[in-house]
């Protein structure tokens, strides 16, 4: 093996070396190599590609005609689904979305129930599994689009009472305050409705200028479809300004013809005669944002109360400034007050002057803020401000004290109040839940109540208010032959079930046709017959319903209205025989009401006489109940009637679980 060597001298490297020769090879080497290439060639030959001329016409390549047409259509329809999205947002605020949003749930909890309502559901647990998740699903519905949807969520929730138990559990939070708009969008519509901005509309200044008025620009309060803001006018007057949300005027339009054909699908798929109530609902619906509308019912309700002698002096209704409102922008007088729910601070013990009102009572002016506490609020808190005085000096030094007013001169008053709408005027308001009641108290320490927001009202015609005053007197009387003719001629197939939801008690007066047909359920096991009674409440609505076209539509209202007037009275503690009170009204208005003949009035007199006779037998249960109540066996007559009515509802698979306003 050849080897360098360790060492190499320099003279030798320098030394130039000849090239070494290369050996000549043999001739017969030489031709055999030849050969050898030769057949290479020859190989390689063999591989080359023929002439374009031998081969034959190529063929057209390959196109994926379907893949790229619905490629095409897909990226189509994102680029016009975003495009569409993008317009819904900025011109109709989200309104089509909202409505794609109802249609797809309603949808959805239309098929669930189609296939899982029966007595074994094949796709839930149980029949009460599936009312859990399809209230979860529309509570999340109501919630998420807002406006409109939350003033429908509320009108469920007042009546959650007669819905299953899993429906109540979810909507016991539907009167909690809705998102309130940004002052930009609240500058908008006032600039909108007036074209002017809001400082020279109201002559406020946002300065602090002293010759001119405050306003907050928080609101103080903020429901489904406006909110209000505290304003003090130059010539020192407070008002509340109640501004509608900007997007309701895009999306009541929609909401309503969603609403419209949700129900017309569901009254064709459960076979429940409720698409014939939906114009009129959706008429009151509409007619609710419409704040000249509400101007109109408030002015025309103290008109009522300023002359009728029995309420005037115990009812106010706020004064509305037109020249300050609009179409969706409505301006009245600031109340000072306890909301109906704040039972403890009604109830605790005056600690201010005596002789002396809370502040604004009977129309009384209010002390003007401190100058240095507005300038420091603006400073402070600019665009959040709180402007207005606290006013809570008759609370006492240590802020523990109350109106103390009688919880049953309070009630007295609102069940006087909303019969005399029922009987004597004809002009209800259909919204009386406790956020809409304020009391205050007189210098004569009696309760002065304060009914505001008058967007829903219904009117009631003069044959078909006689009609209802004596269905109530007949109710009390058990004169079960008129009020058979009457429900029959309102198209109600059965008296007993109607009578029971209006009194809102058990009707025992009937011909128990009910509970007749009700004990013919079977006894087998629980979801069965879970099933079956909720077969019979749908059985007993279409039997109330009877017949659509002669249906008093205001009946759906005047339900309402009797419901929330019980459940004040039910969260109070049941301090007035309410059913006496709406019985006394009913009769009375068929005396005092100036549409009837003088013979008309007298003859109904005398019959008034013998009916006050026949209320004496209410006042026994309903001071039976009182001693009860005392002695701590039990809550109250609501109570009593909450629970007769609970036994009674059960038969109809209707769960009362809590009162209207538990939550």
């Amino acid at each position: 093996m050849f080897q360098f060597p360790s060492r190499i001298c320099l003279r030798c490297l320098s030394i130039p070396r000849a090239p070494r020769p290369i050996p000549l090879r043999p001739v017969s080497i030489l031709k055999s190599k030849s050969r050898a290439f030769h057949k290479s060639r020859q190989t390689l030959a063999s591989f080359a590609p023929p002439p374009p001329e031998s081969l034959p016409k190529a063929s057209p390549p390959r196109i994926y005609t379907r893949t790229r047409r619905w490629t095409r259509r897909l990226v189509y329809t994102a680029i016009g689904i975003g495009a569409l999205y993008g317009l819904d947002r900025e011109f109709y605020d989200s309104s089509f979305l909202r409505s794609i949003r109802t249609f797809a749930l309603g949808l959805i909890v239309a098929s669930d129930y189609k296939i899982n309502f029966r007595a074994n559901p094949p796709f839930a647990e149980s029949i009460e599994a599936l009312h859990a998740r399809n209230a979860q699903r529309l509570f999340e519905l109501l919630r998420t689009n807002g406006g409109l949807y939350l003033k429908i969520g509320q009108a469920i929730a007042m009546q959650s009472a007669i819905l299953p138990p899993e429906f109540q559990k979810m909507f016991q939070s539907m009167f909690d305050d809705a998102p309130q708009n940004s002052w930009k969008d609240v500058e908008k519509v006032i600039r909108e409705d007036f074209g002017k901005s809001p400082e020279e509309v109201f002559g406020v200044s946002f300065a602090g200028d002293p010759k001119l008025g405050l306003m907050e620009r928080k609101a103080r309060a903020s429901a489904s479809v406006a909110q209000v803001h505290w304003a003090r006018l130059a010539d020192g007057q407070e008002v509340a300004v109640k501004i509608q949300k900007r997007e309701i005027a895009q999306q009541v339009g929609w909401d309503l013809w969603t609403f419209k054909v949700v129900t017309w699908i569901y009254t064709k798929i459960f076979d429940i005669p409720l698409y014939s109530l939906v114009p009129y609902i959706t008429e009151r619906l509409l007619l609710e944002t419409d704040f000249e509308n509400e101007a109109d019912n408030s002015e025309r309700m103290a008109a009522f109360v300023a002359n009728e002698p029995r309420l005037r002096g115990r009812v106010y209704i706020p004064k509305v400034y037109r020249e300050l409102s609009s179409k969706r922008v409505m301006t009245a007088e600031w109340i000072e007050g306890v909301r109906l729910w704040d039972k403890e601070t009604l109830t605790r013990p005056w600690e201010g002057p005596k002789k002396q009102g809370s502040p604004g009572c009977k129309g009384a002016s209010l002390d003007a803020p401190s100058p240095e506490e507005v300038q420091k609020a603006l400073h402070d808190h600019p665009l959040d401000e709180r402007l207005k005085p606290e006013r809570d000096w008759w609370k006492g030094k240590d802020g523990m004290g109350g109106l103390g007013v009688s919880l049953k001169d309070v009630m007295t008053t609102m069940v006087d109040l909303f019969s005399a709408q029922m009987f004597l005027w004809g002009s209800v308001h259909a919204d009386p839940h406790p956020g809409n009641i304020f009391i205050r108290r007189l210098p004569s320490g009696k309760p002065e109540l304060v009914l505001i927001d008058h967007g829903l009202y219904i009117q009631m015609k003069p044959e078909f208010r006689h009609q209802y005053s004596l269905f109530w007197k007949s109710l009390m009387t058990f004169d079960n032959k008129t009020l058979g003719e009457i429900v029959k001629g309102w198209g109600i197939n059965n008296a007993d079930i109607f009578a029971s939801a209006t009194l809102m008690r058990p009707y025992a007066g009937g011909d128990h046709t009910t509970s007749e047909e009700l004990s013919k359920l079977s006894k087998k096991e629980r979801d069965k017959r879970h099933y079956e009674m909720q077969q019979k409440m749908r059985k007993g609505i279409r039997e109330i319903l009877g017949d659509e076209k002669k249906w008093p539509q205001e009946l759906i209202f005047i339900g309402r209205n009797l419901r929330i007037v019980q459940g004040n009275n039910q969260f109070l503690g049941s301090p007035v025989n309410r059913i006496r009170i709406t019985g006394y009204w009913a009769s009375r208005s068929l005396v005092d009401s100036p549409d009837l003949s003088f013979s008309e009035k007298l003859k109904n007199y005398g019959r008034h006489i013998i009916f006050n006779l026949v209320l004496l037998s209410s006042d026994a249960v309903f001071y039976g109940s009182k001693v009860r109540q005392f002695f701590g066996m039990g809550g109250g007559m609501e109570d009593e009637i909450e629970n007769q009515m609970r036994h009674m509802a059960k038969d109809f698979g209707v769960e009362l679980q809590h009162g209207v306003f538990d939550g």
